[in-house]
């Protein structure tokens, strides 16, 4: 079983890097991808952990790209976590999502709904790697009561449109290529049902993008269908997995979307080749 979208307490995930590995075992998962937003902070402890449960671990990432004002999300495989010039990119795009989340704290307390963000921003900034985001804020409009859980954290004030949102800095998705090229990886859009770029996507390609994520779990069977056939028609390479974020809004597990092995076999070789 393959899986190449994992997330870890690294960024916005639930599960430190040793209980991801837990859950992925138990699901039977034997390729899994450490995909944390804008950091590699955990690929290392993932790797050290899942050796000793014979799982094979990709070095990853997801790094979100702005275009139009739109969130555009890239995945990286088989990155050289180490690549000097992507840290370098990566600290300017945590830190913009600092600067993020300390507005979308006072947009926050405008509306009546203060929430004390220092703590995050302490904890991003003593832990190296560490990444913060709008999933983070839910989590602290939870425990402040102002919401029910992250779904309604989002549909009713953080998501694009909706009171307390704040539009996103960061790199365009060319350059976002470039970087996980430099680093010697394979690039990937990300789950592109979610992201409604189509009419961009041979454009990306035009940029270098590799690989499109046709297998997760907001893909539904037809749409799945149709990005395999996106993928065909301009020779792309296919990825996929669950987007586990361990989340209990969202219902999946490691391993519940999984790449098949064909597709996994050809990412791999294109790799070895790049």
């Amino acid at each position: 079983m393959i899986d190449l979208h994992l997330h870890t307490t690294a960024s916005d995930g639930r599960c430190s890097p040793k209980e991801l590995v837990d859950r992925a075992a138990a699901a039977g998962v034997t390729v899994m991808g450490v995909t944390d937003h804008d950091t590699t902070a955990a690929i290392t402890e993932v790797t050290d952990v899942a050796r000793a449960r014979a799982i094979e671990v990709i070095a990853g990432i997801e790094i979100t790209a702005v275009e139009a004002g739109r969130d555009v999300h890239v995945l990286g495989y088989f990155i050289d976590a180490a690549d000097v010039q992507l840290a370098g990119f990566l600290q300017r795009q945590r830190a913009q999502r600092i600067a993020r989340v300390r507005a979308v704290g006072d947009r926050l307390a405008q509306l009546g709904m203060p929430i004390d963000i220092l703590p995050l921003i302490a904890k991003a900034k003593e832990e190296g790697g560490r990444s913060i985001g709008r999933p983070h804020i839910a989590r602290a409009m939870i425990a402040a009561g102002y919401v029910a859980d992250s779904r309604e954290a989002f549909d009713t004030w953080l998501a694009t449109g909706r009171p307390a949102f704040v539009p996103r800095a960061g790199a365009p998705p060319e350059e976002v290529i470039r970087m996980i090229h430099s680093a010697r990886g394979v690039a990937s859009l990300a789950h592109p049902g979610q992201t409604g770029v189509d009419a961009r996507i041979a454009a990306y390609v035009d940029a270098g993008l590799d690989a499109l994520e046709v297998f997760h779990p907001d893909h539904d069977n037809a749409t799945t269908d149709r990005y395999r056939g996106v993928a065909a028609r301009l020779t792309l390479l296919v990825t996929g997995g669950s987007d586990f974020h361990g989340d209990p809004s969202h219902g999946w597990e490691p391993g519940a979307v999984s790449l098949p092995a064909d597709d996994w076999l050809r990412l791999r070789d294109a790799a070895a080749h790049a």
